[in-house]
């Protein structure tokens, strides 16, 4: 996302995390009303309808007509489409992470359920417990299977030697990269399935 549209969305939420201003954006979405009858209708001053209009209409989503000594202002329906097609897209708003690590939490996560040894870097990393939360347990899971190489099929017996390594509970685990959908199984044969890991 470009800074400038960061900065249309970030003056979009500041401008409409007011329960007045919503409200007048609802009642100008249906009607065109003066400063007069919001004030009457959200039963507040006339400086306040008036300051609230002013930040709606530096986002262009109010529109005013002059009539004789009156303004009449309502929702400009239009700028409220662009602004939805321009940057309330799902590639726009997943663009906002761009300069977070995603990975931090999987970091993490890891670094509170493998014990490593600081001593010596040869020795085998070990999961010190299987993570209750769903979310969590996947995390250690594409760990786990990222010491398989894609491609290539291994016996239930290698398999159960390789996470029997890292946690004795093998068997628990082994089910656990099944049901994931991180590795396959037929006819006692397994494979890695083909999906970014960790």
């Amino acid at each position: 996302m470009r800074k400038e549209q960061f900065q249309t969305l970030l003056q979009f939420f500041k401008a409409l995390a007011d329960e007045s201003r919503l409200k007048i954006v609802g009642i100008l979405a249906n009607q065109e009303c003066s400063v007069e009858e919001l004030a009457v209708l959200l039963q507040l001053k006339e400086p306040t309808v008036s300051h609230h209009l002013s930040k709606l209409k530096e986002l262009n989503l109010v529109t005013m007509r002059p009539e004789g000594n009156n303004r009449f202002y309502q929702l400009d329906s239009e700028a409220l489409q662009n602004i939805s097609k321009e940057i309330f897209t799902p590639e726009k708003i997943a663009s906002l992470i761009e300069d977070v690590d995603t990975e931090a939490w999987e970091s993490k996560v890891l670094s509170n359920y493998i014990e490593t040894n600081a001593n010596n870097l040869e020795v085998v990393q070990r999961l010190k417990e299987i993570p209750a939360s769903r979310k969590k347990r996947l995390v250690v899971l594409k760990w786990l299977a990222s010491k398989f190489e894609p491609g290539v099929q291994y016996p239930e017996l290698t398999v159960n030697e390789t996470l029997k390594r890292y946690h004795p509970d093998y068997a628990t685990l082994r089910r656990e990269l099944i049901g994931y959908k991180l590795m396959q199984r037929e006819d006692g044969v397994y494979w890695r399935n083909n999906i970014e890991l960790i």
